[in-house]
Parts: C-alpha cells; sequence; structure tokens
C-alpha cells in the first residue's frame, strides 16, 4: 500500500448527499475477481450516457458532460469533496478501490458511511471529516477558483489551503501509523515473518506428524 504523508492535488467537488456504494462503483462490476481495473467504471451510470459492462473499453463510450469529474477542470483531480453520509450503502469494499484507482487520495465530507469509513484505510484512501460549515466553504472556494487545491498534512492532522487557512481532522493513532508507514493488514502481519516462521519452526519439532505430506 502507498504511503501517505503530505499530499497535494486538485480538489473536485461532488455536491451530492448520501452517495450509496452502488453509485460510486455500479454492481454489475462486483463480478470481477482482480482487485484492479475499477477506476474506469467510477461513479459508472454518472460519468456515461450508456450502460457500463464489466471488461469494457470505455475510451468509446459517450460522457455525460453535465457530470463534475467529466469537467475539464477537475481532470486529475486528486481530492474529492463530498457531503453528508458519503459511502453509504453495501459494504462493498470495491467502492474505495475504485475511487483510488482513478486518482483520489483522499475525501473529505461532513460524515461517511462506517463500512466505507473502515475500508477506506484499508486500502490508502484517506477519508476525512470536517464540518459542514467548513466543508461548505471548500466547495465555496473549489467552484469559485480554477484549478483549485489544498494539501493534507497527515502528521499534522491538518488540510491547508492555498491562502493557508488550515482545517484539523481527527484520526485514530493506529490508523495514522498505517497510513504513514505504507502498511495494509497484509503488510502489518508481514511485520512479524521472522516471529510467525520461528513459530512454525518450533511448532514442527514438537508435533512432527504436522509436517507429514499426503500422499
Amino acid at each position: 500500500m502507498e504511503k501517505f504523508t503530505q499530499y497535494q492535488g486538485l480538489v473536485a467537488p461532488l455536491d451530492r448527499e448520501n452517495v450509496d456504494t452502488d453509485a460510486i462503483i455500479p454492481k454489475q462490476f462486483l463480478k470481477s475477481i482482480k482487485k484492479t481495473g475499477f477506476g474506469q467504471n467510477l461513479f459508472d451510470e454518472w460519468r456515461y450516457l450508456d450502460q457500463g459492462e464489466p471488461g469494457q473499453d470505455c475510451s468509446g463510450r459517450p460522457l455525460n458532460p453535465d457530470f463534475v469529474l467529466n469537467q475539464p477542470r477537475y481532470k486529475n483531480a486528486g481530492i474529492l469533496l463530498a457531503r453528508k453520509n458519503f459511502g453509504c450503502g453495501s459494504s462493498r469494499e470495491h467502492a474505495p478501490w475504485a475511487l483510488g484507482q482513478y486518482g483520489f487520495r483522499a475525501v473529505i465530507a461532513p460524515s461517511f458511511a462506517d463500512i466505507f469509513f473502515n475500508n477506506c484505510y484499508k486500502n490508502g484512501l484517506l477519508p476525512i471529516v470536517l464540518t459542514e460549515q467548513q466543508v461548505d466553504h471548500l466547495f465555496n472556494e473549489t467552484l469559485a477558483f480554477n484549478g483549485y487545491q489544498l494539501t493534507i498534512d497527515l502528521e499534522a492532522q491538518e488540510v491547508i489551503a492555498p491562502d493557508n487557512r488550515r482545517y484539523s481532522f481527527e484520526i485514530d493513532g493506529f490508523r495514522k501509523y498505517c497510513l504513514l508507514n505504507g502498511l495494509d493488514d497484509i503488510g502489518l502481519t508481514l511485520k512479524n515473518a521472522d516471529k510467525i516462521k520461528a513459530y512454525e519452526a518450533e511448532r514442527v519439532l514438537r508435533m512432527p506428524w504436522l509436517a507429514t505430506q499426503l500422499p
């Protein structure tokens, strides 16, 4: 998992409340057994004017010109600004996969659905909770200034605006440690690889029949 320390990126404003995970990555794309390739289908039913299908080449599909991510000023955005209860609905982990693979490193909103919120941390996507008033202000700034960017300093737990206004956010210490060091659940386990190997070797000495291979 990629480390998250400090990130500066273009902001894209998604001015909708209660965005559910089926809108983030529609159900037909859950058929894939891979963890990659979901970025092109992020917000598929909003981004495109036709019905998307798994494995489809999206390069020639008709785009919805009214959807925010299709507007040239938000091309290559890395921070998504959203409204309350973002990521509600089903618990699909494909939602943070799609956001991350599209290019987003963080989502800022007044509130998130719990399961989506937890899944973000497991996949290197930083969900930041700010007050509704603060989010309102950021929406106004993003719409007013073309190319509006924010800097996120995870160590300091701050979102920094171009005018140097700073917004503090809370994050659990363990989750912060994992993001700063790029550790997902597998990475955390592998930090103890030597202890695991030593335990397995000792266990075979005590119970050698466990090492016996069946014909």
